[in-house]
């Protein structure tokens, strides 16, 4: 399983990311809200990722936050939802927009994505009630900005024995408090502190 990807992006599609990991280009199919945060080709990447092996292909699938893979994973459980429907999905809604449509049986909220229909609406939010829960997801499903202080704050949560998926929830929350102008050290305490709770 692979389970997240560090490197640079060495190329940018319509809906996949390829990541350059030391010479090895891995295509990822992405919703438009993580290829978003991934910015420009040449940045460094760290994107959380999901694989599904199917007789015909590997896809692997990536995330800017835990909580986006999460909404995907359960996504993908639904008969009829796959890899890209459930990515149509996610760039559609937000993680906590997804769980608060499904939280109320917001049908319609749900069938704004591409693809569903009003019947896969309804299997959406009657097979996923009460699995996504609303206002859980930090920063409101926002991806750990990549590149620059935010990757070395990753690197120094992980070296501290944190989890990828908790030091990048972490430090995306610290990086929305902090804004753009903090520095590595006040982002880190931050993170830090964050990720204790």
């Amino acid at each position: 399983m692979i389970a997240r990807l560090t490197g640079t992006v060495a190329e940018m599609g319509a809906d996949s990311v390829t990541i350059d990991v030391a010479g090895v280009g891995y295509i990822v199919h992405c919703s438009a809200r993580t290829l978003d945060v991934l910015g420009a080709v040449g940045r460094d990447a760290l994107i959380l990722t999901e694989l599904q092996v199917r007789e015909d292909a590997w896809t692997l699938f990536g995330f800017g936050s835990p909580v986006e893979r999460d909404s995907f994973r359960a996504l993908t459980s639904v008969q009829g939802v796959g890899g890209r429907l459930a990515l149509a999905i996610l760039s559609t809604l937000s993680p906590d927009e997804l769980a608060t449509a499904i939280a109320h049986g917001d049908k319609a909220m749900i069938g704004r994505a591409s693809g569903v229909g009003p019947k896969l609406a309804m299997r959406i939010a009657n097979e996923l009630q009460g699995k996504l829960a609303p206002g859980l997801s930090g920063a409101a499903g926002a991806a750990a900005p990549r590149g620059g202080i935010a990757q070395d704050a990753l690197s120094a949560l992980g070296n501290l024995g944190f989890k990828p998926a908790e030091a990048s929830v972490a430090v995306a929350a610290a990086a929305q408090e902090l804004g753009p102008d903090a520095t590595l050290d006040a982002l880190v305490r931050l993170a830090l502190r964050k990720a204790a709770k």
